[in-house]
Protein backbone atom coordinates (compact mmCIF):
# COMPACT_ATOMS: atom_id res chain seq x y z
CA UNK A 1 0.00 0.00 0.00
CA UNK A 2 2.84 2.62 1.15
CA UNK A 3 4.42 1.28 -2.36
CA UNK A 4 1.53 2.53 -4.60
CA UNK A 5 0.75 5.61 -2.83
CA UNK A 6 4.65 6.56 -3.26
CA UNK A 7 4.21 5.73 -6.84
CA UNK A 8 0.84 8.24 -7.41
CA UNK A 9 2.75 10.72 -5.66
CA UNK A 10 5.61 10.75 -8.10
CA UNK A 11 3.21 10.30 -10.67
CA UNK A 12 0.88 12.92 -9.73
CA UNK A 13 0.19 16.43 -11.30
CA UNK A 14 1.22 18.11 -8.97
CA UNK A 15 5.14 16.39 -8.84
CA UNK A 16 4.87 16.32 -12.62
CA UNK A 17 3.98 20.48 -12.40
CA UNK A 18 7.16 20.82 -10.25
CA UNK A 19 9.68 18.57 -11.98
CA UNK A 20 8.93 20.25 -15.25
CA UNK A 21 8.80 23.88 -13.49
CA UNK A 22 12.00 23.48 -12.27
CA UNK A 23 13.44 21.87 -15.83
CA UNK A 24 12.29 24.97 -17.38
CA UNK A 25 14.07 27.19 -14.45
CA UNK A 26 17.22 25.05 -15.34
CA UNK A 27 17.57 25.85 -18.94
CA UNK A 28 16.72 29.08 -18.26
CA UNK A 29 19.74 29.69 -15.67
CA UNK A 30 21.92 27.49 -18.08
CA UNK A 31 20.69 29.70 -20.88
CA UNK A 32 22.00 33.09 -18.90
CA UNK A 33 25.25 31.29 -17.82
CA UNK A 34 26.60 30.22 -20.95
CA UNK A 35 26.95 33.89 -21.90
CA UNK A 36 30.43 33.88 -20.42
CA UNK A 37 31.39 37.38 -20.24
CA UNK A 38 28.47 38.51 -21.45
CA UNK A 39 26.70 37.33 -18.30
CA UNK A 40 27.32 40.83 -16.66
CA UNK A 41 25.48 42.92 -19.16
CA UNK A 42 22.77 40.58 -19.08
CA UNK A 43 22.80 40.71 -15.26
CA UNK A 44 22.57 44.78 -15.37
CA UNK A 45 19.40 44.04 -17.63
CA UNK A 46 17.87 42.00 -15.73
CA UNK A 47 18.53 43.51 -12.41
CA UNK A 48 17.04 46.83 -14.09
CA UNK A 49 13.87 45.16 -15.19
CA UNK A 50 13.57 43.61 -11.76
CA UNK A 51 13.23 47.27 -10.31
CA UNK A 52 10.93 48.01 -13.54
CA UNK A 53 8.56 45.50 -12.35
CA UNK A 54 9.01 46.05 -8.77
CA UNK A 55 7.21 50.00 -9.52
CA UNK A 56 5.13 47.95 -11.75
CA UNK A 57 3.77 45.41 -9.43
CA UNK A 58 3.54 48.56 -6.73
CA UNK A 59 1.11 50.13 -8.42
CA UNK A 60 -1.16 47.49 -9.95
CA UNK A 61 -4.79 47.06 -8.58
CA UNK A 62 -3.95 43.34 -6.88
CA UNK A 63 -4.36 42.24 -3.54
CA UNK A 64 -1.54 43.76 -1.41
CA UNK A 65 -0.58 40.84 -0.36
CA UNK A 66 0.24 39.29 -3.50
CA UNK A 67 2.31 42.65 -4.79
CA UNK A 68 3.85 41.92 -1.32
CA UNK A 69 4.75 38.48 -2.18
CA UNK A 70 6.16 39.07 -5.79
CA UNK A 71 8.48 42.01 -4.84
CA UNK A 72 9.58 39.95 -2.38
CA UNK A 73 10.32 36.98 -4.74
CA UNK A 74 11.83 39.54 -7.12
CA UNK A 75 14.20 41.19 -4.30
CA UNK A 76 15.54 37.49 -3.01
CA UNK A 77 15.94 36.18 -6.77
CA UNK A 78 17.15 39.08 -8.47
CA UNK A 79 18.09 36.51 -11.41
CA UNK A 80 15.10 34.67 -12.38
CA UNK A 81 12.15 36.61 -10.05
CA UNK A 82 10.99 39.32 -12.56
CA UNK A 83 11.50 37.16 -15.48
CA UNK A 84 9.45 34.32 -13.63
CA UNK A 85 6.97 37.26 -13.38
CA UNK A 86 6.99 38.84 -16.85
CA UNK A 87 6.87 34.91 -18.34
CA UNK A 88 3.75 33.80 -15.94
CA UNK A 89 1.85 37.07 -16.64
CA UNK A 90 2.48 36.99 -20.77
CA UNK A 91 1.95 33.22 -20.64
CA UNK A 92 -1.44 31.61 -22.01
CA UNK A 93 -4.49 33.06 -20.32
CA UNK A 94 -8.12 32.03 -20.43
CA UNK A 95 -9.56 34.39 -23.41
CA UNK A 96 -11.24 37.52 -22.28
CA UNK A 97 -14.03 36.40 -24.74
CA UNK A 98 -15.25 33.67 -22.76
CA UNK A 99 -15.84 36.28 -19.26
CA UNK A 100 -17.64 38.35 -22.27
CA UNK A 101 -19.97 35.77 -23.16
CA UNK A 102 -20.76 34.17 -20.11
CA UNK A 103 -21.43 37.96 -18.87
CA UNK A 104 -23.65 38.34 -22.10
CA UNK A 105 -25.48 35.23 -21.91
CA UNK A 106 -25.70 35.46 -18.13
CA UNK A 107 -27.69 38.69 -18.52
CA UNK A 108 -29.93 37.19 -21.07
CA UNK A 109 -31.06 33.76 -19.14
CA UNK A 110 -30.48 35.32 -15.50
CA UNK A 111 -33.45 37.64 -15.04
CA UNK A 112 -34.53 39.21 -11.60
CA UNK A 113 -38.25 38.43 -11.59
CA UNK A 114 -40.11 41.44 -10.48
CA UNK A 115 -41.06 41.60 -6.97
CA UNK A 116 -38.62 39.42 -5.26
CA UNK A 117 -36.17 42.45 -4.65
CA UNK A 118 -38.91 44.22 -3.34
CA UNK A 119 -39.77 41.27 -0.92
CA UNK A 120 -36.11 40.83 0.56
CA UNK A 121 -35.88 44.28 1.30
CA UNK A 122 -39.09 44.58 3.45
CA UNK A 123 -38.11 40.94 4.91
CA UNK A 124 -34.34 41.92 5.54
CA UNK A 125 -33.48 45.34 4.98
CA UNK A 126 -29.95 44.91 6.16
CA UNK A 127 -29.41 42.50 3.37
CA UNK A 128 -30.78 43.58 0.24
CA UNK A 129 -27.44 45.44 -0.90
CA UNK A 130 -25.86 42.32 -0.57
CA UNK A 131 -28.22 40.90 -2.74
CA UNK A 132 -28.26 43.76 -5.40
CA UNK A 133 -24.68 43.36 -5.66
CA UNK A 134 -24.72 39.49 -6.25
CA UNK A 135 -27.30 40.25 -8.91
CA UNK A 136 -25.52 43.17 -10.09
CA UNK A 137 -22.17 42.53 -10.59
CA UNK A 138 -22.17 38.60 -9.80
CA UNK A 139 -25.00 38.48 -12.51
CA UNK A 140 -27.26 35.83 -10.70
CA UNK A 141 -30.69 36.78 -9.14
CA UNK A 142 -32.39 36.26 -6.21
CA UNK A 143 -35.38 33.78 -5.63
CA UNK A 144 -38.28 32.78 -3.19
CA UNK A 145 -40.28 29.92 -3.43
CA UNK A 146 -37.19 27.62 -2.84
CA UNK A 147 -37.07 24.19 -0.69
CA UNK A 148 -33.69 24.32 1.01
CA UNK A 149 -32.16 21.10 2.84
CA UNK A 150 -28.93 21.25 4.77
CA UNK A 151 -26.50 18.10 5.34
CA UNK A 152 -24.15 18.00 8.49
CA UNK A 153 -22.24 15.41 6.94
CA UNK A 154 -20.90 14.30 3.70
CA UNK A 155 -22.27 11.07 4.11
CA UNK A 156 -25.74 12.38 4.86
CA UNK A 157 -25.94 14.16 1.46
CA UNK A 158 -24.51 11.12 -0.66
CA UNK A 159 -27.58 9.22 0.39
CA UNK A 160 -29.77 11.63 -0.58
CA UNK A 161 -27.92 12.47 -4.07
CA UNK A 162 -28.24 8.77 -4.90
CA UNK A 163 -31.99 8.82 -4.30
CA UNK A 164 -32.27 11.92 -6.35
CA UNK A 165 -30.63 10.47 -8.90
CA UNK A 166 -32.76 7.76 -9.03
CA UNK A 167 -35.75 9.84 -10.37
CA UNK A 168 -33.83 11.88 -12.98
CA UNK A 169 -35.78 11.95 -16.57
CA UNK A 170 -34.05 14.35 -18.37
CA UNK A 171 -30.48 15.50 -17.61
CA UNK A 172 -28.00 15.07 -15.13
CA UNK A 173 -24.93 17.59 -14.53
CA UNK A 174 -22.62 16.86 -12.48
CA UNK A 175 -19.58 18.85 -11.70
CA UNK A 176 -16.13 18.17 -9.20
CA UNK A 177 -13.26 19.52 -7.92
CA UNK A 178 -11.86 15.70 -7.24
CA UNK A 179 -12.90 12.63 -8.51
CA UNK A 180 -11.32 9.68 -7.19
CA UNK A 181 -12.12 5.81 -7.86
CA UNK A 182 -13.26 3.76 -4.83
CA UNK A 183 -16.95 3.35 -3.39
CA UNK A 184 -18.65 6.92 -4.10
CA UNK A 185 -17.75 6.78 -8.09
CA UNK A 186 -18.38 2.97 -8.16
CA UNK A 187 -21.59 3.84 -7.36
CA UNK A 188 -22.46 6.89 -9.18
CA UNK A 189 -20.86 5.38 -12.31
CA UNK A 190 -23.44 2.69 -12.48
CA UNK A 191 -26.11 4.54 -11.86
CA UNK A 192 -25.26 7.60 -14.53
CA UNK A 193 -24.56 4.50 -17.26
CA UNK A 194 -27.89 2.87 -16.16
CA UNK A 195 -29.37 6.75 -17.02
CA UNK A 196 -27.74 7.14 -19.67
CA UNK A 197 -29.10 4.08 -21.24
CA UNK A 198 -32.69 5.12 -20.21
CA UNK A 199 -32.10 8.37 -22.84
CA UNK A 200 -31.04 11.00 -20.65
CA UNK A 201 -28.82 13.47 -21.32
CA UNK A 202 -25.80 12.79 -18.29
CA UNK A 203 -22.89 15.02 -18.61
CA UNK A 204 -19.30 15.22 -16.03
CA UNK A 205 -17.60 17.90 -16.02
CA UNK A 206 -13.85 17.42 -13.85
CA UNK A 207 -10.65 19.59 -13.45
CA UNK A 208 -7.56 18.38 -14.85
CA UNK A 209 -5.82 18.92 -11.79
CA UNK A 210 -7.73 18.28 -8.99
CA UNK A 211 -8.78 14.85 -10.36
CA UNK A 212 -5.16 14.19 -11.04
CA UNK A 213 -3.21 12.40 -13.88
CA UNK A 214 -3.84 8.98 -12.25
CA UNK A 215 -7.51 9.60 -12.96
CA UNK A 216 -7.81 11.74 -15.92
CA UNK A 217 -8.47 8.21 -18.27
CA UNK A 218 -9.07 4.88 -17.23
CA UNK A 219 -12.19 5.47 -14.93
CA UNK A 220 -14.04 7.95 -17.06
CA UNK A 221 -13.51 5.16 -20.12
CA UNK A 222 -16.34 3.16 -19.05
CA UNK A 223 -18.67 5.75 -18.69
CA UNK A 224 -18.22 7.31 -21.95
CA UNK A 225 -18.75 4.03 -23.16
CA UNK A 226 -22.10 3.88 -21.20
CA UNK A 227 -23.05 7.22 -22.88
CA UNK A 228 -21.96 9.62 -20.06
CA UNK A 229 -20.28 12.81 -21.53
CA UNK A 230 -17.66 13.41 -19.89
CA UNK A 231 -15.36 16.40 -20.15
CA UNK A 232 -12.22 17.77 -18.22
CA UNK A 233 -11.83 21.26 -17.38
CA UNK A 234 -8.72 23.14 -18.24
CA UNK A 235 -6.49 20.78 -18.87
CA UNK A 236 -3.04 19.76 -17.37
CA UNK A 237 -0.14 21.21 -19.36
CA UNK A 238 3.35 21.03 -18.46
CA UNK A 239 4.12 24.56 -19.06
CA UNK A 240 4.92 27.51 -16.87
CA UNK A 241 2.15 29.41 -17.01
CA UNK A 242 -0.92 31.44 -14.89
CA UNK A 243 -3.87 29.23 -16.55
CA UNK A 244 -2.58 26.59 -14.11
CA UNK A 245 -3.89 28.39 -11.49
CA UNK A 246 -7.46 28.64 -12.48
CA UNK A 247 -9.19 25.30 -11.61
CA UNK A 248 -12.75 24.61 -11.15
CA UNK A 249 -12.90 24.09 -7.52
CA UNK A 250 -16.78 24.06 -7.69
CA UNK A 251 -19.24 21.30 -6.56
CA UNK A 252 -22.47 20.94 -8.52
CA UNK A 253 -24.81 18.80 -8.66
CA UNK A 254 -28.18 19.63 -11.46
CA UNK A 255 -31.42 17.57 -11.63
CA UNK A 256 -33.82 17.65 -14.50
CA UNK A 257 -33.40 21.69 -13.91
CA UNK A 258 -35.67 21.09 -10.49
CA UNK A 259 -32.93 20.16 -7.83
CA UNK A 260 -29.53 20.70 -7.49
CA UNK A 261 -26.43 19.53 -4.81
CA UNK A 262 -23.83 22.54 -3.41
CA UNK A 263 -21.37 22.14 -1.11
CA UNK A 264 -17.67 21.33 -0.08
CA UNK A 265 -17.98 17.27 -0.90
CA UNK A 266 -16.19 15.92 -4.28
CA UNK A 267 -16.53 12.26 -5.34
CA UNK A 268 -14.14 10.77 -2.84
CA UNK A 269 -14.47 8.07 -0.02
CA UNK A 270 -13.00 10.19 1.96
CA UNK A 271 -15.33 13.25 1.70
CA UNK A 272 -18.24 10.31 3.35
CA UNK A 273 -15.92 8.48 5.67
CA UNK A 274 -15.40 5.15 3.46
CA UNK A 275 -11.43 5.89 3.56
CA UNK A 276 -9.47 7.90 6.49
CA UNK A 277 -6.43 10.23 5.61
CA UNK A 278 -7.26 13.11 8.11
CA UNK A 279 -8.83 11.49 11.04
CA UNK A 280 -12.76 12.20 10.81
CA UNK A 281 -13.81 14.33 7.73
CA UNK A 282 -16.37 16.84 8.08
CA UNK A 283 -18.07 18.66 4.65
CA UNK A 284 -21.75 19.87 4.28
CA UNK A 285 -23.71 21.06 1.51
CA UNK A 286 -27.09 22.17 0.65
CA UNK A 287 -29.95 20.59 -1.70
CA UNK A 288 -32.02 23.06 -3.67
CA UNK A 289 -34.94 22.20 -4.87
CA UNK A 290 -36.89 25.20 -7.33
CA UNK A 291 -36.46 27.71 -9.62
CA UNK A 292 -33.92 28.90 -7.92
CA UNK A 293 -31.74 25.50 -9.46
CA UNK A 294 -31.57 27.58 -12.90
CA UNK A 295 -28.69 29.49 -11.93
CA UNK A 296 -26.42 25.84 -11.21
CA UNK A 297 -28.14 24.91 -14.78
CA UNK A 298 -26.58 27.67 -16.20
CA UNK A 299 -23.47 28.30 -14.63
CA UNK A 300 -22.66 24.37 -15.50
CA UNK A 301 -23.79 24.88 -19.12
CA UNK A 302 -21.12 28.07 -18.96
CA UNK A 303 -18.09 26.23 -18.37
CA UNK A 304 -19.26 22.99 -20.09
CA UNK A 305 -19.38 24.52 -23.61
CA UNK A 306 -19.66 27.42 -25.96
CA UNK A 307 -23.63 27.57 -25.99
CA UNK A 308 -25.60 30.07 -27.43
CA UNK A 309 -28.34 31.50 -25.16
CA UNK A 310 -31.02 29.72 -26.97
CA UNK A 311 -29.99 26.21 -26.77
CA UNK A 312 -29.26 26.76 -23.05
CA UNK A 313 -32.83 27.90 -22.45
CA UNK A 314 -33.62 24.17 -23.52
CA UNK A 315 -32.58 23.48 -20.17
CA UNK A 316 -34.92 25.69 -18.42
CA UNK A 317 -37.83 23.82 -16.75
CA UNK A 318 -40.76 26.47 -17.05
CA UNK A 319 -43.19 23.32 -17.40
CA UNK A 320 -42.55 22.37 -13.54
CA UNK A 321 -45.32 24.16 -11.33
CA UNK A 322 -42.62 24.96 -8.04
CA UNK A 323 -45.37 26.48 -6.74
CA UNK A 324 -47.57 23.18 -6.07
CA UNK A 325 -45.08 21.86 -4.02
CA UNK A 326 -42.28 23.55 -2.79
CA UNK A 327 -43.28 26.20 0.38
CA UNK A 328 -41.71 29.82 0.40
CA UNK A 329 -38.91 29.81 3.26
CA UNK A 330 -36.83 32.71 2.92
CA UNK A 331 -34.64 34.00 -0.24
CA UNK A 332 -31.90 32.08 -1.88
CA UNK A 333 -29.16 33.26 -4.40
CA UNK A 334 -27.06 30.66 -6.13
CA UNK A 335 -23.99 32.70 -7.43
CA UNK A 336 -20.27 31.57 -9.46
CA UNK A 337 -17.15 33.61 -8.69
CA UNK A 338 -14.73 34.08 -11.55
CA UNK A 339 -11.50 35.04 -11.55
CA UNK A 340 -11.79 36.24 -14.92
CA UNK A 341 -13.72 39.18 -14.31
CA UNK A 342 -11.94 40.84 -12.32
CA UNK A 343 -14.43 40.61 -9.04
CA UNK A 344 -13.54 39.01 -6.20
CA UNK A 345 -17.44 38.36 -5.69
CA UNK A 346 -16.90 35.30 -3.15
CA UNK A 347 -14.72 37.71 -0.62
CA UNK A 348 -16.99 40.42 -0.95
CA UNK A 349 -19.59 38.38 0.22
CA UNK A 350 -17.82 37.28 3.32
CA UNK A 351 -16.51 40.63 4.00
CA UNK A 352 -20.36 42.08 3.66
CA UNK A 353 -21.93 39.29 6.30
CA UNK A 354 -18.69 40.24 8.64
CA UNK A 355 -18.87 43.56 8.49
CA UNK A 356 -22.28 43.78 8.94
CA UNK A 357 -22.82 41.57 11.63
CA UNK A 358 -24.27 42.71 14.68
CA UNK A 359 -24.36 40.07 17.48
CA UNK A 360 -22.68 36.73 15.77
CA UNK A 361 -20.42 35.48 12.78
CA UNK A 362 -19.78 31.72 12.68
CA UNK A 363 -17.32 30.26 9.91
CA UNK A 364 -15.74 27.12 9.04
CA UNK A 365 -13.36 26.44 6.64
CA UNK A 366 -10.54 24.00 5.96
CA UNK A 367 -8.02 26.70 4.97
CA UNK A 368 -7.44 30.43 7.10
CA UNK A 369 -4.97 31.88 4.80
CA UNK A 370 -5.88 35.32 4.82
CA UNK A 371 -4.91 38.84 3.67
CA UNK A 372 -4.67 41.92 5.78
CA UNK A 373 -8.41 43.33 4.73
CA UNK A 374 -9.97 40.30 5.89
CA UNK A 375 -7.85 39.65 9.05
CA UNK A 376 -9.20 43.49 10.14
CA UNK A 377 -12.35 42.70 8.91
CA UNK A 378 -12.52 39.65 11.73
CA UNK A 379 -10.69 41.01 14.41
CA UNK A 380 -13.05 44.77 14.57
CA UNK A 381 -16.12 42.86 14.56
CA UNK A 382 -15.04 40.85 17.30
CA UNK A 383 -13.73 44.59 18.67
CA UNK A 384 -17.45 45.92 18.11
CA UNK A 385 -18.46 43.13 20.47
CA UNK A 386 -19.50 40.39 17.64
CA UNK A 387 -18.83 37.31 18.67
CA UNK A 388 -16.75 35.79 15.98
CA UNK A 389 -15.65 32.38 15.94
CA UNK A 390 -14.15 30.41 13.39
CA UNK A 391 -13.73 25.99 13.11
CA UNK A 392 -10.41 24.88 11.17
CA UNK A 393 -9.26 21.71 11.13
CA UNK A 394 -7.08 20.05 13.69
CA UNK A 395 -5.42 17.38 11.60
CA UNK A 396 -4.09 19.37 8.60
CA UNK A 397 -4.03 17.69 4.60
CA UNK A 398 -1.37 20.60 3.91
CA UNK A 399 1.34 21.32 6.71
CA UNK A 400 2.28 24.09 4.92
CA UNK A 401 -1.09 25.62 5.16
CA UNK A 402 -1.25 25.16 8.76
CA UNK A 403 1.55 26.68 9.77
CA UNK A 404 0.36 29.70 8.20
CA UNK A 405 -3.12 29.17 9.74
CA UNK A 406 -1.45 29.37 13.10
CA UNK A 407 0.42 32.63 11.94
CA UNK A 408 -2.92 33.73 11.90
CA UNK A 409 -4.60 32.79 14.59
CA UNK A 410 -2.15 34.80 17.27
CA UNK A 411 -3.01 37.91 15.56
CA UNK A 412 -6.87 37.09 15.51
CA UNK A 413 -7.15 35.71 18.76
CA UNK A 414 -5.48 38.65 20.08
CA UNK A 415 -7.96 40.78 18.57
CA UNK A 416 -10.70 38.88 20.31
CA UNK A 417 -12.01 36.58 17.56
CA UNK A 418 -12.52 33.02 18.74
CA UNK A 419 -10.35 29.97 16.48
CA UNK A 420 -11.09 26.33 17.36
CA UNK A 421 -9.62 23.19 15.76
CA UNK A 422 -11.79 20.29 14.85
CA UNK A 423 -10.22 17.55 17.11
CA UNK A 424 -11.71 14.33 15.53
CA UNK A 425 -9.95 15.33 12.46
CA UNK A 426 -10.28 16.93 8.61
CA UNK A 427 -13.27 20.06 8.56
CA UNK A 428 -13.55 20.70 5.05
CA UNK A 429 -17.02 22.71 5.26
CA UNK A 430 -17.07 26.23 4.13
CA UNK A 431 -19.92 28.36 5.40
CA UNK A 432 -20.13 31.76 6.91
CA UNK A 433 -23.60 32.74 9.14
CA UNK A 434 -24.25 36.13 10.12
CA UNK A 435 -26.37 36.66 13.25
CA UNK A 436 -28.58 33.38 12.52
CA UNK A 437 -30.36 35.58 9.36
CA UNK A 438 -28.12 35.29 6.70
CA UNK A 439 -25.52 32.65 5.27
CA UNK A 440 -23.16 31.38 2.98
CA UNK A 441 -22.64 27.85 1.92
CA UNK A 442 -20.73 26.44 -0.69
CA UNK A 443 -17.45 25.40 -2.21
CA UNK A 444 -15.46 28.90 -1.25
CA UNK A 445 -12.37 28.56 1.15
CA UNK A 446 -11.12 31.37 3.13
CA UNK A 447 -8.06 31.41 1.23
CA UNK A 448 -6.55 33.38 -1.68
CA UNK A 449 -7.00 30.91 -4.05
CA UNK A 450 -10.56 30.57 -3.82
CA UNK A 451 -10.67 34.79 -3.25
CA UNK A 452 -9.14 35.21 -6.85
CA UNK A 453 -7.81 31.97 -8.72
CA UNK A 454 -10.57 29.24 -8.67
CA UNK A 455 -13.81 29.03 -10.16
CA UNK A 456 -16.03 28.91 -6.84
CA UNK A 457 -19.71 28.61 -6.28
CA UNK A 458 -21.97 29.21 -3.51
CA UNK A 459 -25.66 30.21 -2.50
CA UNK A 460 -26.31 33.15 0.00
CA UNK A 461 -29.21 31.95 2.00
CA UNK A 462 -31.52 34.78 3.35
CA UNK A 463 -33.74 34.63 6.50
CA UNK A 464 -33.81 30.43 5.23
CA UNK A 465 -35.10 28.26 8.39
CA UNK A 466 -32.73 25.91 7.48
CA UNK A 467 -29.95 28.85 9.09
CA UNK A 468 -31.11 27.45 12.13
CA UNK A 469 -29.82 23.83 10.80
CA UNK A 470 -26.29 25.62 10.06
CA UNK A 471 -26.18 26.97 13.45
CA UNK A 472 -27.59 24.35 15.27
CA UNK A 473 -24.01 22.60 13.13
CA UNK A 474 -21.82 24.69 14.07
CA UNK A 475 -22.50 24.78 18.03
CA UNK A 476 -22.39 21.02 18.29
CA UNK A 477 -19.32 21.17 16.02
CA UNK A 478 -17.25 23.53 18.74
CA UNK A 479 -17.95 21.38 21.56
CA UNK A 480 -16.01 18.57 20.19
CA UNK A 481 -13.67 21.48 19.05
CA UNK A 482 -10.22 23.09 20.66
CA UNK A 483 -10.70 26.54 21.35
CA UNK A 484 -7.23 28.18 20.19
CA UNK A 485 -5.64 30.36 23.16
CA UNK A 486 -3.17 32.66 23.24
CA UNK A 487 -1.01 30.67 25.40
CA UNK A 488 -1.66 27.79 23.01
CA UNK A 489 0.19 30.79 20.27
CA UNK A 490 2.66 31.79 22.56
CA UNK A 491 3.43 27.89 23.42
CA UNK A 492 4.16 26.41 19.91
CA UNK A 493 7.71 25.75 18.65
CA UNK A 494 10.11 28.86 17.55
CA UNK A 495 10.68 27.20 14.58
CA UNK A 496 6.71 27.14 13.67
CA UNK A 497 6.17 30.31 14.17
CA UNK A 498 9.57 30.58 12.00
CA UNK A 499 7.85 28.89 9.14
CA UNK A 500 4.73 30.25 9.41
CA UNK A 501 6.07 33.60 9.20
CA UNK A 502 8.10 32.77 6.40
CA UNK A 503 5.46 31.32 4.66
CA UNK A 504 2.73 33.71 5.43
CA UNK A 505 4.74 36.48 3.39
CA UNK A 506 4.27 34.09 -0.19
CA UNK A 507 1.06 32.57 0.98
CA UNK A 508 -0.68 34.05 -1.87
CA UNK A 509 1.39 32.01 -4.41
CA UNK A 510 0.88 29.01 -2.37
Amino acid sequence: MKIKKLISSILSTNAAFVVLLLLQIAFIMLAVMSLGERFIFVYIALIALDIILAIYITNKNDPVSYRVSWIIIISIFPLLGGVSYLFIKVSQQFPKSLDMRNQKQSRELLVQEDGIMEELSNSSPDSVNLARYVAAHGLYPVYSNTYTEYFRLGEAQFEKLIEELETAKHFIFLEFFIISKGYMFDVVSELLIRKAGEGIDVRLMYDGIGTGMLNSVKPFRKLQEGGVKCKVFNPFRPMISSVQNNRDHRKIVVIDGHTAFNGGTNLADEYINRKERFGHWKDTAIMVKGPAVWNYTVMFLQLWEKADSSEMLKYKRDDIPFSAFMTSDGFIQPFSDSPLDQEPVGKRIYLELINNARRTVRITTPYLIIDEEMINALGFAAKKGVDVSIITPHIPDKWYVHAIAWNNYATLTEMGVKIYEYTPGFIHAKTCVADGRTAVIGTINFDYRSFYLHFECGSILYECSVIKDIVRDFERTAEVSHLVTAEDCEKRPVFKKIAGAILNMFAPLL
